[in-house]
């Protein structure tokens, strides 16, 4: 049985400045639509909404050291206005949970989505952080959507092979879109 909308998790993975300027390194192409889409998701959820936000660690270790003597650029604090959640989605009221490895899934994801049984994924990259947060919650029990729409990648080919991917994992993860979502709020 499907659970209705009401007890859905809107997740917001990583919708930061540092993914949507155009000049940043970590650009993510399709930023704009993956946003316009989450902008359409939101009001069904109401307060049901997180947010999450990756931040470099304080002292990176293990296979972090070699990455971030890759991207040095991102080796700040979490302060750092490039680690804001864009404009049109920060100061909204909902929680924000930060963490320093692609997979947002954990204790306080958990906590925030009350158990986390239900999700609805959206955000960037598909390819990263989005593809290793499913991954980790389906491998935790939950069932996991996610917007395909909603969703956006360091190519197209690399978001249409990471939504592959996920696919694989049916029926713990589900890949709709905006308007499926949409269209079970509605019912």
């Amino acid at each position: 049985m499907t659970p209705s909308i009401s007890s859905l998790w809107l997740v917001v993975v990583d919708m930061q400045v540092i993914f949507a300027r155009p000049d940043s390194p970590w650009a993510t192409p399709g930023f704009a639509d993956a946003a316009a889409g989450i902008t359409r998701l939101l009001p069904a959820f109401g307060e049901r909404v997180v947010h999450t936000r990756f931040v470099a660690p304080e002292q990176p270790a293990g296979a972090w050291v070699d990455y971030y003597k890759e991207w040095p650029f991102a080796l700040v604090g979490p302060d750092d206005p490039d680690y804001d959640l864009v404009p049109e989605l920060a100061g909204d009221g909902h929680p924000v949970i930060s963490g320093t490895t692609f997979s947002k899934w954990g204790a306080g994801l958990a906590e925030a989505t009350e158990g986390g049984t239900e999700l609805v994924l959206t955000g960037v990259s598909t390819d990263c952080c989005v593809l290793s947060t499913a991954l980790a919650a389906a491998d935790a029990g939950a069932h996991v959507r996610v917007v395909a729409d909603a969703c956006a990648g360091l190519s197209e080919a690399d978001h249409q092979r990471a939504l592959a991917t996920m696919a694989l994992y049916q029926p713990f993860l589900e890949i709709v879109t905006v308007a499926d979502v949409l269209a079970e709020a509605a019912r």
